[in-house]
């Protein structure tokens, strides 16, 4: 009976966005407080007011028009949750936070990005070149820089300077070759070189002067 009966329904409007929205001030420590506990947002918004939207399981956070942060959200007492990401262009300064800070201890970064963390932080200026490489996501997104470290293990080649071979070649344009059958233009007159036409313009160059 509901198939006969479809044809005759109207169809289903919007979808009801249903949440509880609040301003809020984002502390100096890139978090925001709603409930009993504190979510993060990327460092740039720190010190600003962003709106909170609270969904019955998750938690938005907006700047302007924009989208700028998303959790899960939790119903625990105070506890921050952090996003690692968020925090990633502060290392830039203090890369030794990548160690021992707290948005990273216990980051589950993809295998090859850990695997490649772990042969970093083995020497002794390798926290600095893993921030180097994390700072790459800023400029071509973290999918690039996660595609290149996968590529980076399978060539078993971790040096920086290689991933970023990798990285650059992932952003460039693809030129699509020209078929077979393209024409290139055909010279009539066999180009000669002649080095007195040089020497022709300079003097007419010093006449002029």
């Amino acid at each position: 009976m509901f198939e006969d009966k479809r044809a005759e329904l109207r169809p289903l409007g919007r979808a009801f966005d249903g949440y509880v929205e609040k301003t809020v001030r984002v502390r100096s420590t890139c978090l925001v407080q709603y409930a009993s506990n504190r979510y993060s947002v990327p460092s740039r918004f720190a010190g600003q007011h962003v709106s909170l939207r609270a969904y019955a399981g998750r938690i938005v956070l907006v700047s302007g028009k924009e989208i700028i942060a998303e959790h899960k959200r939790r119903f625990t007492r105070n506890v921050s949750y952090f996003e690692p990401w968020h925090y990633v262009p502060l290392l830039d300064r203090k890369p030794g936070a990548l160690r021992d800070g707290a948005p990273f201890v216990d980051w589950q970064l993809p295998e090859a990005m850990h695997r490649i963390r772990e042969h970093y932080m083995a020497g002794k200026s390798g926290d600095r070149e893993f921030v180097d490489l994390l700072l790459l996501a800023q400029d071509h997104g973290i999918e690039v820089v996660e595609t290149a470290c996968e590529l980076a293990v399978e060539e078993n080649t971790l040096r920086l300077p290689a991933i970023i071979n990798l990285i650059n070649q992932l952003v460039e344009p693809v030129i699509t070759p020209l078929s077979d059958a393209y024409t290139y233009p055909q010279l009539t007159l066999r180009p000669e070189a002649d080095c007195k036409r040089y020497e022709m313009l300079c003097s007419a160059e010093e006449a002029a002067a």
